[in-house]
């Protein structure tokens, strides 16, 4: 083989190769910071792996908000009113968090409970996310405008 084209033969392997390398860092760290949407059905028909990255929604149940009186600690249920899971958090919950209210958790899904990390109530007391109303609305029960 001529010099010359092996020069370029090795350029361009040395290329291909880099943008291989780019392509898969890229695509393990999109992986590893995904998360994906679940309701408390979903949970509990076991469709999220244990351990995984996941975000949460339904209405905070009733009477079920429990906080600790040492610490910011908190746990209550979340219910898409045909299951209910239960979520631990360690930290100041947003002003619109309410029995009955529609929130989303973030955190992962450990031992059939959800360690949250962040709690997301948003706009006022009517808002419900889009997620947590459509799966209210699967579950056979309407949801008011």
């Amino acid at each position: 083989m001529h010099p010359q084209r092996r020069r370029r033969l090795i350029w361009i392997l040395l290329l291909l190769a880099g943008i291989g390398l780019a392509v898969g860092l890229a695509s393990y760290a999109l992986r590893q910071n995904i998360n994906l949407f679940y309701t408390p059905s979903q949970l509990m028909a076991k469709e999220a792996p244990e351990g995984a990255r996941i975000q949460v929604g339904g209405l905070v149940v009733q009477g079920s908000v429990q906080r600790s009186p040492n610490s910011l600690a908190v746990r209550f249920a979340l219910s898409d009113l045909k299951q209910t899971v239960w979520v631990d958090f360690e930290g100041i919950l947003p002003d619109l968090f309410r029995e009955g209210q529609g929130i989303v958790a973030n955190g992962r899904w450990q031992g059939g409970v959800v360690k949250a990390d962040e709690v997301l109530a948003k706009h006022d007391e009517n808002y419900m996310p889009p997620q947590v109303k459509s799966a209210i609305e699967e579950a056979g029960h309407p949801v008011k405008p």
